[in-house]
């Protein structure tokens, strides 16, 4: 064989290697071409925890992989949120933020909005205030002017959550006598009152829907700009003169400094998800609303939030 042509079919050969290199290291750095971790602050069975679950069903199919969802509970939400902040920023570890990215802050809480890439809120679960079936109040100006001669117990989901700051901004507006009774959780707060241990309690929609349809619960109010589906009859508050409104909103977030052709890749994911007829099937029945916004919209959002609750909770 001459030189001349062992030279060439070496050069040829050299040059299929780099094109093959270089098409194997394009398709390792596509996002994504692994399993996506999506960290929840809260126990499994809860809104978060549906809303989750349901969010990163749709992705999958979009995306073609796993999303694997991780339960985080504890601390307010921050042991999962300090967890996503310190992942790697290449979007393969994303989370739920619950409406305590707006409070934490406000309650000496470690934290730092900063340090988080937000892609876009999904859902809202508006504050409703029930009292037991065999209540004597059967509206909100009658349970305020009862609370206003004497004390009543109100129990939420905890201390640092928008329902113990809805019972809160209730009785500081109003002068009435409430006394907070916090719980680990929704479940056990609205079982409170369900067991008549306490005479009312502040809860999200998605965690009292189904007692109000069975009639176990008397929703008084709805604290929310528009009356709810689940809630034939009840009007806002707004609409009985007191004019509040407090939700337990949510969105997806991950790591500050995400690229961003990754994080608009995982936006406009979410975006397609929460439209589908699937994720609403998910969320409704359990009184959670869909409530899309943008990265950009719902960190703004966020911020606004964090203000008002600086000034609820000072």
């Amino acid at each position: 064989m001459k030189t001349g042509t062992l030279f060439a079919k070496t050069i040829a050969i050299a040059a299929l290697a780099s094109v093959a290199f270089t098409a194997s290291a394009f398709a390792q750095d596509a996002f994504p071409s692994k399993d996506i971790t999506f960290v929840v602050q809260a126990a499994a069975g809860g809104a978060s925890d549906r809303t989750s679950r349901a969010i990163a069903s749709e992705m999958e199919k979009d995306l073609g992989v796993s999303i694997i969802v991780e339960n985080r509970p504890g601390a307010t939400g921050t042991v999962a949120f300090a967890h996503v902040a310190e992942q790697p920023a290449d979007g393969y570890t994303i989370g739920f933020g619950p409406v305590e990215f707006a409070i934490v802050e406000n309650i000496g809480y470690d934290f730092d909005r900063a340090d988080f890439t937000y892609l876009g809120q999904i859902m809202n679960s508006p504050v409703v205030l029930a009292v037991p079936a065999n209540s004597p109040y059967n509206t909100l100006s009658e349970f305020i002017e009862a609370a206003q001669t004497k004390e009543l117990s109100v129990s939420n989901s905890g201390a640092a959550s928008a329902f113990a700051a809805t019972a809160f901004t209730l009785a500081k507006t109003t002068g009435a006598k409430i006394t907070p009774v916090p719980f680990d959780g929704g479940a056990p707060a609205v079982a409170a009152a369900l067991g008549n241990h306490v005479d009312a309690v502040t809860a999200g929609a998605g965690e009292t829907a189904t007692a109000f349809a069975d009639g176990t619960l008397k929703v008084l109010a709805i604290f929310a700009d528009e009356e709810h589906p689940r809630f034939p009859g009840v009007k806002t508050a707004k609409e009985q003169g007191y004019d509040l409104q407090f939700g337990a909103w949510g969105g997806v977030y991950g790591p500050a400094g995400i690229p961003d052709d990754v994080k608009a890749t995982l936006e406009a994911s979410i975006k397609k998800a929460a439209a589908t007829q699937t994720f609403l099937d998910a969320i409704t029945p359990a009184g959670i609303l869909p409530a899309y916004r943008t990265g950009a919209e719902w960190e703004a959002f966020i911020a606004t939030e964090a203000a008002r609750y600086a000034e609820i909770l000072k």
